[in-house]
């Protein structure tokens, strides 16, 4: 995979492109603030770009903008953001954006090589990577889905893994099952969940709001 790291600390953001290229992979280049993060997108158009949300120059949100920003231009631009920080507002955008692999990590929660590695790829292909702490932050307090009742074993299993971030392939070769048959699965969920084609929010998206939100 070719891929943009943007980390605006020298040592974590060298250790990301050790780590990174040690799995056989190419940083096509790196970036430390904002705008930098914005023009290496726009230049190298990577496979997919690890993006942390706070770099100068304001240390607020600069990341996270510059990676809508770069959908924007550009949709379908995989994006991996991975910080200390939920910033609500932002992130609501930018895991509503039906386009393309997403991601949402918090670095406390990344544990191994092999777990980063996995997202970095899940959301390279088009999947998504949530962290469930932050799916519970944009949660805040909304209601339970009464849905999640009318589920079936098989679809609230097909539902577990689209929590994780796995795409429907992914989900086929775990459950042993077609993927035209996971399809159906998820168009049934998507239904009893009441998450229709015409509303705005992504539905992969809205199902996983539900899965975590179900107690």
């Amino acid at each position: 995979m070719r891929i943009v790291v943007a980390e605006d600390l020298y040592l974590l953001r060298d250790g990301m492109v050790r780590l990174i290229e040690a799995y056989g992979h190419q940083v096509v280049a790196t970036a430390s603030t904002g705008p930098e993060t914005l023009e290496a997108l726009r230049t190298w158009r990577p496979d997919v770009s690890v993006i942390d949300v706070r770099m100068p120059p304001d240390q607020s949100d600069e990341g996270l903008r510059a990676a809508l920003a770069a959908r924007a231009e550009m949709p379908g631009t995989p994006v991996l953001i991975l910080s200390q920080h939920v910033e609500q507002l932002y992130a609501r955008e930018l895991l509503a954006d039906g386009s393309g692999g997403v991601g949402y990590l918090l670095k406390e929660s990344v544990f191994d090589a092999e777990q980063f590695l996995a997202a970095l790829e899940r959301v390279a292909e088009g999947g998504t990577a949530m962290d469930p702490a932050v799916i519970a932050k944009l949660l805040g307090g909304s209601a339970p889905n009464r849905g999640l009742e009318r589920l079936t074993d098989r679809e609230h299993s097909v539902l577990a893994l689209m929590a994780e971030g796995l795409s429907n392939q992914a989900i086929s070769r775990r459950l042993f099952l077609s993927e035209s048959a996971v399809s159906k699965y998820t168009t049934s969920l998507f239904g009893k969940l009441g998450i229709t084609d015409d509303e705005d929010t992504n539905r992969r998206v809205r199902a996983v709001l539900a899965y975590f939100n179900r107690t």
